[in-house]
């Protein structure tokens, strides 16, 4: 049964041939660049020029660590290198719609954190600077791009479980946001920085729902402002649902990150590995029950690469063939909107205690 495998594998490689390769510099050194953008980036062979962060010394160290030849002084500085053609903006989120403005003004393209904006509004207004400008625009929502659900998609593409009629993540950790003293402070947590992961991934399956209900909860005591659990559903037309459980307040040891896609002829089920011990993280699992081919009981697929750092290359992996090759990257600032718009529709919820219809962006 192996053998079925093999084409799984191949759809979901991440490649990044030498002719679609561009230069590249970096703004923001925190530790997600550290231990995910440059990692991924190092193992394709990307050309890195070099950094920017308004802390110089920690992007003196970051340049120092991973061979980066270049720390830049400003950000006008780095837009300024006409060597420079990609910027990949890792910096917090306020702070990302005037650096945006800012690299498309100076005519590069961009790679961007997710939320890509605060708002469906603000996001629009970069969309159409960038398209105005004739330049490209992607958002690094990669868990996409994570092999256990990117093989779970493919199977799904190729017809192995039928119809899918429902998508589930259930995630019961224990999260320690202290670390981020600005997502502590923040009114909207759990959905905003967090559950965009799931719903972007839930999308590149499922496509876009219609309604949506969510509601959100803090527990009594914690630090952070916002919610910190949620459960968000999800209704897509005829009969296809979605369902997110969030808790990042497990107090028993017994943490579970599960992903399920069922279909009319079979199931597939994972676990997100990185979450079991964040940001250490384990491999991985992925099993698939079909009727179509059939499977003799549950199949598993070998995932051999991790969320962070292997998946990170995918949304760079996309804007870099889109500037090639013309085809849109599968995050495409455009087409994020509308994860955009599914992350405030949930709040809309969330606040009025009713379900809310999702508006196109």
């Amino acid at each position: 049964m192996l053998d079925l495998l093999v084409p799984i594998a191949d759809d979901v490689r991440i490649e990044i041939p030498a002719t679609h390769r561009r230069p590249i510099a970096i703004v923001g050194a925190g530790a997600i660049v550290d231990v995910a953008h440059l990692p991924a980036y190092k193992a394709h062979g990307l050309d890195i020029r070099g950094v920017f962060d308004l802390n110089a010394d920690r992007a003196a160290d970051l340049a120092q660590r991973h061979g980066l030849p270049r720390v830049y002084g400003s950000l006008d500085d780095l837009l300024a290198d006409d060597a420079v053609e990609v910027v990949d903006v890792a910096v917090v989120p306020w702070a990302q719609p005037n650096v945006v403005r800012a690299g498309i003004a100076a005519g590069k393209h961009l790679l961007c954190q997710k939320p890509f904006a605060p708002d469906v509004a603000t996001g629009r207004t970069l969309v159409d600077a960038a398209e105005n400008a004739g330049l490209k625009v992607a958002v690094n929502q990669q868990l996409r791009f994570d092999e256990g659900l990117a093989a779970a998609n493919a199977m799904v593409r190729r017809g192995w479980i039928g119809d899918p009629v429902a998508m589930s993540f259930t995630v019961d950790i224990d999260t320690d946001f202290s670390a981020w003293g600005w997502l502590v402070d923040s009114d909207r947590l759990e959905i905003m920085y967090h559950s965009i992961h799931y719903l972007d991934a839930v999308r590149a399956v499922l496509g876009d729902p219609h309604r949506v209900f969510a509601t959100g909860a803090r527990m009594p005591g914690q630090l952070p402002k916002g919610e910190t659990r949620t459960v968000s559903t999800l209704v897509f037309d005829g009969e296809v649902r979605a369902v997110l459980e969030v808790n990042h307040n497990n107090r028993a040891g017994d943490a579970r990150a599960e992903f399920r896609i069922d279909g009319t002829e079979g199931a597939i089920r994972g676990t997100l590995g990185l979450l079991y011990d964040y940001p250490h993280g384990r491999p991985d699992t992925l099993r698939v029950r079909s009727r179509s081919l059939p499977t003799d009981g549950w199949l598993t697929y070998p995932v051999t690469t991790r969320w962070i750092p292997d998946a990170f290359a995918g949304p760079m992996a996309g804007l870099l063939a889109w500037n090639a090759t013309g085809r849109p990257a599968p995050t495409a600032a455009c087409d994020n909107l509308r994860t955009l718009a599914l992350v405030h529709a949930l709040y809309q919820s969330m606040e009025t205690g009713e379900a809310a219809t999702l508006q196109s962006p």
